[in-house]
């Protein structure tokens, strides 16, 4: 609360390269809704990676972190007036950052009502917010479940508050290895996001214990810390930021692999979709795809998007990680 309340101000106050770096190139449709936010908002955003995934229309959706409440903003306007978009972040001094902006950005976007609301909490207890079950289909974080002590309750607080067939879409800090306590405990890696780094392997035994589906990762890039004090206490340790897609898939019925055709029905996605490093869907075309994959399609807000059939001799069999 400190080092984002008060130490730091301003993007430029950061004291590595962790938090700054971009996963991929934004389309246009996003960097046209960034034009229209608050530039205190901008300015006060410290997250990284990628937290726009596609096929938003009408959808609700959790945003974890929220911070000055930049994602919040971009996201209100791909979901429309008919979405609605929820910031929580533990940091009192953001949380009033973004509350402040709600008027302007609703008369920017020309809503008659309000579709984002933020809230003050953890997202460890997101039912003392008083967030319900089964009530989001999407939850998003960017750069802050490393910032989180107890990541399992993270992730199993976001699987309650998620519909079923509904997804996480996160980006964060992973690191090559399980951290030492020095690191851990050291106060300026920590609010870098590398001291509460999450060992890569141990997201996917965790995402399992709580009943996600495997985690899917969409883009991955190394971090250069830039800081030879630093750089000299985490040692042969090496961080990278990665957006991964976990998905609550309940009960589904398809038992083996699969063939998927895209209908090209996403704005801003129609000849082609990237879903994650190992699935490209181009309109039309056939994709062999596994079981997993096969039932995320049918039971998730993709479902409308896609036709699939059973099938499939050469269907892959890969777990979505590319680490």
């Amino acid at each position: 609360q400190d080092y984002y309340g008060k130490e730091l101000q301003k993007t430029e106050d950061l004291k590595t390269n962790a938090c700054i770096t971009s996963a991929r190139p934004l389309s246009k449709v996003v960097r046209d809704a960034l034009e229209h936010i608050h530039e205190e908002v901008v300015a006060r955003y410290y997250g990284c990676g990628l937290v726009i995934p596609e096929c938003l229309s009408s959808c609700r959706i959790l945003d974890l972190g929220c911070g000055s409440g930049r994602d919040c903003y971009l996201l209100s306007q791909l979901v429309g007036e008919q979405g609605h978009i929820t910031g929580i972040d533990m940091t009192e001094g953001q949380v009033e950052v973004a509350k402040k902006h709600v008027a302007y950005h609703m008369e920017k976007f020309g809503y008659r009502k309000p579709n984002v609301e933020f809230f003050h909490g953890y997202m460890e207890k997101l039912g003392d917010a008083g967030l319900a079950d089964d009530s989001y289909d999407i939850v998003i974080s960017n750069c802050v479940i490393n910032l989180a002590p107890d990541k399992r309750a993270v992730l199993r607080e976001a699987f309650r508050v998620l519909k079923p067939g509904g997804e996480m879409y996160f980006s964060d800090v992973y690191a090559s290895q399980r951290l030492s306590e020095t690191i851990r405990k050291h106060r300026v890696l920590w609010g870098e996001c590398l001291g509460g780094a999450l060992y890569w392997r141990d997201l996917y035994s965790i995402a399992e214990e709580v009943g996600f589906s495997p985690p899917c990762l969409v883009t991955a890039s190394p971090i250069t810390i830039g800081n030879k004090e630093l750089e000299g206490i985490v040692g042969d340790c090496r961080f990278a930021s990665a957006t991964f897609r976990l998905f609550k898939v309940l009960g589904s019925s398809w038992a083996g692999p699969g063939q998927a055709i895209y209908n090209g029905g996403i704005v801003g996605h129609e000849r082609e979709l990237v879903f994650d490093a190992n699935f490209t869907f181009k309109e039309g075309e056939v994709v062999d795809v596994d079981a997993e994959m096969a039932a995320i399609l049918q039971s998730s807000r993709f479902a409308d998007e896609f036709l699939i059939q059973a099938g499939g001799a050469h269907a892959v069999a890969l777990q979505g990680c590319c680490c």
